[in-house]
Formats: C-alpha cells, structure tokens, sequence
C-alpha cells in the first residue's frame, strides 16, 4: 500500500524562484531514494479561517506564501529507509551536494515547516 508524507511551509514570495531551484534540487534526492510522486504547491486560492487555516499553521507573517506538498512512495517501508538515508545525509551534508545547506539553502523558515505521514484511506484516480 502507497504512503505519504505531507508538508505545509510558510516561504517569502520574494524566494519563490529560490524554492523551485531548491525544490527541483532536493526533491530529485527523494526521487532517487524511492518516491513515486512528488508534488510541490505554491498558494494560489487560499483563504484566512475563523477558528484555523493554513496560514495559521506554519505562523505565515505578511509578505509569506504558504506552500503545500507531498511526496507519495510506494509503502512505508519504502518512505522509512529513504528517511533514515535522508537523515544521515543531514548529520554528513558532503555525502550528497543536492542536500548540503550550503550549496543548496532552504529559502524558507524551516522551523515553522509542519509534516507528516499518513497511509491513504480512499484513493480515487482517473485512467488515462
């Protein structure tokens, strides 16, 4: 069964550019490390809640995109050893340039990025 991992991230509009270079770059990395699918969303029709909203949820300050993406894999198996390689390459940035912070910065606050993975419950999809 699919997996995914979902991410919600506050970016200045100004760095849009900027995190579709970072996002082509690190992306290419899950890509390589298993994933199936990956989607990133830049806000276009998002609106400001009475009680929550997606602004709210990554702290967004004015002047900042909210950003929604996510990445599918083939089962949790899959996502689970990508993450553990992922997390290596984090604490070793020099065992892949593509997730060194120094060749490729986050343009975004990663502090305020919200994620999670969650196993799909209905999946509905057009053939051709």
């Amino acid at each position: 069964m699919s997996y995914i991992d979902g991410f919600v991230i506050a970016c200045p509009e100004g760095n849009k550019d900027a995190f579709i270079r970072h996002a082509e770059t690190a992306d290419q990395v899950f890509m390589d490390l298993g994933a199936t699918r990956i989607l990133e969303c830049w806000q276009d029709d998002v609106s400001k809640g009475k009680t929550t909203d997606f602004f709210r949820a990554v702290k967004a300050e004015d002047g900042e995109a909210v950003i929604f993406s996510w990445i599918a894999w083939p089962d949790k198996a899959t996502r689970d050893a990508a993450m553990k390689k992922m997390g290596e390459m984090m604490e070793n940035p020099s065992a892949d340039p593509r997730m060194d912070p120094e060749k490729n910065p986050m343009p975004f606050d990663g502090t305020r990025l919200i994620f999670g993975g969650f196993t799909p419950v209905v999946t509905l999809e057009k053939q051709g």
